[in-house]
């Protein structure tokens, strides 16, 4: 019909100048428009509104107004239709059209009534349904209005035009009114949160241009964004709804594959065979589906982004078509201009719809990635707290993170482009169907092109995947090594190996470069490709069209319509490969998730928690056992029984990082009575004197800020302060002090203690406490061999009598008797001949051997208790020191983020690291290729123009030459400045690695104490691997939209000059929104990352201590705190989001105007312009959108990613320590001859500011002294030996070693020439070899001998790898003893003439400790020793005694003459039992 209206009156419309159209027209199809979408959408927008009631809005005038307004539009819309009835009775007759309009109109208002008030009841405060109804109302009546006004003069006024001006008034007000919005609904979260987000509350026109989000954009300009300007997450992403929400469809899944076939048999003994056939079994059976989960949960919600994708999609392709028209327009002289003006306009009013709809979809895509992402942590997070032991084994903590990390990212990543999925293909076919309308058969030519291209890229990509791989590989390798380095660095600053570290570190990055550079020139042809394909398309398409045909003529027309097609093409083409191999990584992920989700979790029945159990029961036990009590072991067969709460310590204390206090309160109410006693219980108070902040001091991870014993204790407060009725301590004892211990027994765990009258359960390896027990338990191979009291045990001679006491007591008196036995040194060979055979006996034995070697013991009297073995109660000593600086200063000053502007000074520095010539050679070559790309479309427009003047077929050959010339050009210079890029980033990305390196190399220790690791670690991984992958491609992404939006600009200025006027304002206008935009999305962006990492760092916090949390049941507060710690992040993600929206509105507004003038200008100067003209112009007007919105966000990802060069810089930048090597001050290589060390008056400070540590210290030693340092915590014993290797620098006074000032030398002569046994066994991972002589300077023999020597030889010679046997990080895979005897090994290696000991026993079993001893006796019979003792039974035979006290020498003298003086060291050995 509309056809036929159209061809009879096209004269009417078109080719008239004042058009109009027809009656009919006017009152069918416009009328209808509006109600024909009201009727659709409606029965989906109630359903929509009666899942989705946001509460009651109250009646308000505003509501009111509309209501009356609808009715009234009613009545005028039915009086139309009585008058129609009317005229009919009068015998007028009148066509159907005049009764069917009416009507449908009436009953569309009283729609439109009833949705005003259903949306009030239903709480929505603005209404998009009903806004785009009227605006639809308004569009469709202005053409009737205009020509009843044009026409007034000639018809008489009658009824039903009256009626028409109050219709149109009316529709008119309802539009302006639908603009307002209404209050709140009654008791939301609008009315209660103080910092509520506008969106919730924002009108219809505000969210679709997200002009709510303005106020946060000023906010960020005017000053830098903080955590208190970022409004509350809104509801519906809280973690709160989401995560219950995904877990229930999770739970859901779960139980359907159970109930599928082959459910899961359930655990009784099976024997394995059996169990490996059920197993078979079950994974047959349906693995419950975490995507279908994610599916149900987020699918809705993500469809309603596809719903506006899928609009999008077909409107893209109406500017092409408008475009065809308008230069259609500009061939025929005689159109009417206002054709022009109306295909400018509706040019403009298409992007500008296109533009709105595509930040709707991207909006919803991003929420469901920002929910998925919740969900997932949430999901995850829930599970670590319940899963089996086995299952936690099978993966690391670091795993667990990077699923919450890496996976649910990937996920995220891919929401946003998951559309792409069907939307690529829909485009592809659109785009191929119009080309074919235009050129016919031979765009399959360009197609094929593309189609080749595709296998190209896949290629390149596979390539660049498996590149990246292997560059993951060697990143990984780097930073474990540079991780163990930091963890490390003391003991590589004590035996002088940087440098052979360095060189590792050196050659893995040289491989990572090697990697990185294949990685650049594979990205460069990729580059090439995806800027030269549109243009290869284009040229094979044109040239096959204008060849196959001598009739075929490239016109303008067909010519530039092709090009923006193809522009479109591009888009898809390029994402499809991209979304697939998106969805590959994201199938990986969910394989993992889903794995990790399906793990076993513990019985939360496993453990009876009714029934009564057995009396006070604290026995000798192991771990396993107590785990068995929480319900932490897999249960196999019969019951578990404990009544009432439970509080548990576990062996490795588990401490937060929280303030001490927080620690001990765990989640309970703070008493202040209750907390004092429990502090003094746990000989708390004192440390509290000494730590900086008291009981508020932050703690560091894994309670990195505290000695062991302090950590030990302060887990034992948590229990003690948590009121518990059942106690588990699993051997809470050994690492504290003897003394402390004693204290704690008698005062917590003891039949006196704090917990007297409740049931405990103590598992110890020290026998000095069992006497004052009720029931002993002895464990022999997990069983229990024997109970009963100690006096039972001891009358029944059994397991217990046997391995604890006879063996080494030669004579059970020893029990009685008062004196102290010695034991010869060699006491333990007498037994190394049964050590092989019997390990049970023996591991006992030892355990007991190393009580009896420490103490005397007297069962009748108990309070004569005597040292326990372990001390490593050591403390920082720098704490009472800082005690005064501290109070205020925090131990780990807070990472500074940089406010504000990144300044040039730091483009300059990476500009300088890249190579100053070859940076601006780079530009050179983006500006000729932007040149080369103007030029050759300038061309095409030349081409087209021949067409007009007939002249076509003798220049074909030429044409198609010099085009292909020119784009082939601009390929390869394309390729050209991506090579000089790669190359600059490679040299950029090395110099500034090799300066942080060698800064940190030389960085003195202080630095490190005061530094996390991790913050160090960070500059390594994640800005080192900013510079080296994301900043090249983030210069080079600037880089090409630059000079694009340039070249737009340069072409349309050049097609038509009067543009240049509307340049100016529309640039002012684009830096503008930029400005805001770059300055308030780079602090979110800031904002996000700072609260990204506490996420991971609780949760890795949460995995270590699962077993304390459970047993304390915090599981729901840890949960809590979890959702608390990911609705943060997302509270700063989301604006962030929200801004990148923002943006892209207001910039595609910038360019839809672009449009519109570049439009309108071509419609003005259609005499002076030809139509390859305006082509060309009004076609690169339609690209710009695109570049000038990627331009912005490049700006501001540059200015995000150029901060790594700066945080870099800072760090390569820090003090350094005094030079390795002194040329002219090289002691000779014989130095030390003798040993002698003199200290003159010397005093040493940790670091500027705080006070002295050793005091003017003045003492002399003789060649092969034997000298032990004792004193308490804190009285500055480890200082002396950090002074010896210039650890730290003298604050005043000299130490001269053998007549050479130690200050006047390098570090690395000092270092080299001194021998330390550190406290802490420090192993690196690589070879042992490695571990023993980093620099291979020594033979092999020399190697073995040494290890004999240091009792290494059996376990090494047993392995299959020798010599060559790997050592994990840190050591882990040998014993601590292994450790400390390889540490022992590498100084009898070294073998130098002055050796420190420091507390090297503190952390070892008796047996090794007596060969350590023994192996210095004889080994460095001749050298000068220095021990930090904290047991004195190790130093009563050295030369003498240096007492240390606050800093200063109390006592310095032969043991025997101390002893005899009973000063301060005669007060320490009464304490040990040794005087």
């Amino acid at each position: 019909m509309l056809v036929l209206l159209f061809s009879q009156d096209s004269n009417f419309t078109k080719h008239t100048t004042l058009p109009d159209f027809p009656a009919c027209f006017q009152l069918s199809v416009l009328p209808w428009a509006p109600c024909i979408f009201l009727w659709l959408t409606s029965p989906f927008y109630i359903f929509y509104l009666k899942r989705n009631n946001r509460g009651y809005i109250m009646m308000s005038i505003l509501n009111r107004i509309k209501t009356v307004l609808g009715l009234i539009l009613w009545i005028v819309c039915w009086t139309d239709l009585f008058s129609s009835f009317h005229e009919m009775s009068q015998n007028q007759l009148k066509p159907p059209v005049y009764f069917v309009t009416p009507l449908v109109l009436g009953m569309t208002m009283l729609l439109a009534t009833f949705l005003i008030q259903f949306e009030r009841l239903k709480g929505v405060q603005s209404s998009g349904v009903l806004f785009i109804f009227w605006t639809i109302s308004v569009l469709c009546a202005i053409v009737p209005f205009r020509s009843k006004i044009m026409n007034a003069s000639q018809a008489e006024v009658s009824l039903r035009f009256t009626m028409f001006y109050i219709y149109f008034g009316l529709i008119l007000l309802q539009l302006i009114l639908s603009c307002f919005n209404e209050k709140p609904p009654l008791f939301s979260s609008v009315v209660t949160d103080p910092n509520v987000c506008p969106e919730t509350t924002a009108g219809f026109l505000s969210k679709m241009t997200f002009w709510w989000f303005t106020s946060m954009a000023i906010k960020g300009y005017k000053s830098p964004l903080e955590n208190k300007d970022l409004w509350s997450l809104n509801k519906h992403d809280s973690s709160e709804l989401v995560v219950p929400n995904l877990l229930n469809e999770w739970e859901v899944e779960k139980s359907k594959a159970k109930a599928g076939p082959g459910a899961e048999p359930n655990h009784v003994s099976v024997s394995p065979e059996e169990e490996e056939v059920l197993l078979s079994k079950r994974k047959e059976a349906r693995q419950p589906s975490f995507l279908r989960a994610l599916l149900r949960a987020f699918g809705p919600y993500f469809l309603i982004g596809s719903a506006f994708k899928l609009l999008q999609d077909l409107i893209t392709f109406v500017n092409p078509q408008l475009l065809r028209m308008l230069i259609d327009f500009t061939k025929q002289p005689q159109a009417p201009s206002w054709w022009g003006y109306s295909l400018a306009f509706l040019m403009f009013s298409a992007s500008l719809l296109q533009t709105l709809i595509l930040h709707q979809h991207f909006q919803y895509c991003f929420v469901t990635g920002m929910r998925l992402r919740s969900g997932i942590i949430g999901a995850i997070y829930r599970k670590s707290l319940v899963i089996t032991n086995e299952a936690k084994r099978s993966s690391t903590v670091g795993e667990v993170v990077n699923l919450m990390s890496v996976d649910a990212q990937r996920f995220m990543d891919l929401t946003t482009f998951l559309n792409m999925l069907w939307s690529a293909p829909l485009q592809i076919v659109l785009a191929l169907f119009f080309l074919w309308q235009n050129l016919g058969p031979s765009v399959l030519a360009g197609v094929a092109v593309m189609v080749l291209l595709i296998p190209f890229n896949a290629f390149i990509a596979m390539k660049t995947r498996s590149y990246q791989v292997e560059q993951m590989k060697y990143k990984d390798e780097r930073i474990k090594l540079m991780n163990e380095i930091l963890n490390g660095i003391k003991v590589l600053k004590l035996y002088a190996w940087e440098t052979s570290f360095k060189q590792k570190i050196l050659q893995i990055r040289q491989k990572e470069l090697n990697v990185l550079r294949k990685t650049a020139y594979l990205s460069a042809l990729s580059t090439m490709a995806w800027t030269s394909a549109p243009f290869l398309v284009a040229l094979t398409t044109f040239a096959v069209f204008v060849t196959v045909d001598v009739n075929n003529v490239l016109d303008a027309e067909k010519a530039f319509v092709s090009l923006s097609l193809f522009n479109i093409l591009r888009f898809p083409l390029n994402m499809l490969p991209q979304v697939i191999s998106s969805i590959v990584q994201a199938s990986v992920s969910l394989k993992r998730i889903q794995g990790f989700l399906s793990h076993d979790e513990l019985d939360p029945e496993s453990v009876d928690r009714r029934n009564n159990t057995s009396g006070n029961s604290p026995h000798s036990s192991h771990t396993s056992l107590v785990c068995a009590l929480l319900g932490e072991m897999e249960k196999l067969e019969g019951q578990i029984s404990i009544q009432g709460s439970v509080a548990y310590v576990p062996q490795q204390a588990w401490i937060q990082n929280a303030t001490l206090r927080d620690n001990i309160l765990f989640g309970r109410p703070y008493a202040e009575q209750k907390y004092r006693c429990v502090l003094e219980a746990c000989a708390l108070t004192p440390d509290l004197e000494v730590l900086p902040g008291g009981d508020q001091t932050e703690i560091g991870e894994k309670g990195i800020n505290l000695s062991g014993g302090q950590r030990q204790r302060v887990s034992l407060a948590r229990a003690l302060y948590s009121e518990a009725d059942v106690y588990l301590l699993d051997d809470p004892l050994s690492a504290v002090d003897a003394h402390v211990a004693k204290h704690i027994f008698d005062n917590v765990i003891g039949p006196e203690g704090a917990l007297k009258g409740k049931t405990r359960i103590l598992v110890t390896h020290g026998i000095s406490f069992l006497p004052q027990v009720h029931n002993i338990l002895v464990l022999v191979e997990g069983r229990v061999s024997e109970m009963g009291s100690y006096q039972d045990l001891l009358k029944q001679n059994g397991a217990f009598y046997l391995y604890f006491i006879c063996i080494y007591c030669f004579h059970s008196d020893l029990l009685v008797d008062e004196e102290e036995e010695e034991f010869p040194d060699d006491a333990l060979s007498n037994h190394t001949d049964m050590v092989d055979n019997e390990p049970v006996v023996n591991e006992a034995r030892r355990q007991f051997m190393r009580q009896m070697s420490i103490m005397s013991n007297d069962p009748e009297n108990p309070k004569k208790m005597s040292r326990r073995r372990r001390c490593s109660e050591r403390r920082h000593p720098e704490s009472p020191s800082e005690k005064k600086e501290l109070k205020v200063e925090k131990l780990i000053q807070a990472e500074t983020t940089e406010t504000g502007r990144v300044k040039l000074k730091v483009y300059w520095e990476y500009a300088k690291a890249v190579g100053p010539l070859l940076s601006l050679f780079i530009c050179v070559l983006y500006g000729c290729q932007s040149a080369t790309s103007i030029g050759a479309n300038v061309w095409l427009s030349e081409w087209t123009n021949d067409a007009l003047l007939n002249r076509t077929q003798d220049r074909v050959h030429m044409r198609v030459g010099v085009y292909a010339a020119l784009g082939i050009s601009q390929g390869v210079l394309v390729m050209f400045s991506s090579f000089t890029l790669a190359l600059g980033k490679i040299q950029a990305a090395r110099k500034l690695h090799q300066t942080l390196l060698d800064n940190k190399f030389h960085t003195p220790q202080s630095f490190f104490d005061t530094t996390p690791i991790g913050r160090i670690i960070n500059r390594f991984s994640k800005d080192i691997y900013v510079i080296d992958e994301v900043l090249p491609s983030t210069v080079l992404m600037f880089l090409g939209t630059f000079f694009a939006s340039l070249s737009t600009m340069i072409v349309i200025i050049f097609s038509t000059p009067i543009f240049a006027l509307v340049i100016v304002p529309l640039m002012l206008l684009y830096w503008w929104v930029q400005r805001f935009y770059v300055a308030t999305s780079r602090q979110l962006k800031r904002l996000e990352s700072v609260s990204r990492s506490p996420i991971y760092s609780h949760f890795s916090e949460t995995v270590t201590g699962t077993s304390v949390i459970r047993a304390y049941g915090r599981n729901t507060a840890f949960v809590l705190l979890s959702d608390m710690k990911v609705d943060e992040n997302q509270k700063s993600y989301y604006p962030g989001i929200v801004s990148n929206r923002w943006l892209g509105v207001r910039i595609e507004f910038i360019g839809n105007c672009i449009v519109l003038f570049a439009a309108l200008f071509a419609v003005i100067g259609k005499e002076k312009l030809s139509p390859g003209l305006v082509g060309l112009s009004v076609s690169y007007a339609l690209q710009v959108t695109m570049s000038l919105n990627w331009m912005v966000r490049m700006t501001s990802d540059l200015e995000s990613n150029i901060v790594a060069v700066e945080r870099v810089k800072e760090y390569s930048e820090t003090a350094t320590e005094a030079p390795w090597i002194v040329k002219d001050k090289q002691p000779p290589p014989d130095w030390p001859p003798k040993g002698n060390v003199e200290f003159i008056d010397y005093s040493v400070r940790y670091r500027e500011g705080l006070d002295l540590v050793l005091r003017n210290i003045s003492l002399e030693i003789k060649g092969g002294e034997k000298i032990g340092i004792v004193g308490r915590t804190g009285a500055g014993k480890s200082s002396m030996t950090l002074c010896l290797f210039r650890l730290l620098e003298a604050a005043d006074g000299e130490i001269v070693i053998d007549e050479v000032k130690i200050s006047e030398i390098g570090l690395h002569d000092l270092r080299s020439k001194l021998t330390i046994i550190p406290q802490e066994p420090v192993l690196f991972s690589g070879t042992l070899r490695m571990n023993l002589d980093p620099f291979e300077k020594y033979s092999d023999e020399e190697v073995w001998k040494v290890l004999e020597l240091s009792h290494l030889k059996k376990f090494v010679s047993n392995q299959p790898s020798k010599l060559e046997l790997e050592c994990s990080e840190g050591g882990e895979n040998l014993s601590v003893g292994q450790r400390q005897l390889v540490c022992l090994a590498r100084a009898l290696l070294r073998k130098t003439r002055i050796l420190v000991l420091d507390e090297a026993t503190a952390a070892v079993d008796l047996e090794t400790d007596d060969l350590i001893q023994s192996t210095i006796r004889t080994q460095f019979e001749d050298c000068t020793v220095f021990t930090i003792a904290h047991r004195l039974n190790t130093i009563m035979d050295y030369t003498r005694v240096l007492v240390l006290d606050k800093g200063k020498i109390a006592e310095f003298d032969t043991p025997t003459n101390l002893l005899a003086q009973k000063g301060i060291f005669y007060g320490m050995a009464k304490d040990a039992g040794l005087a």
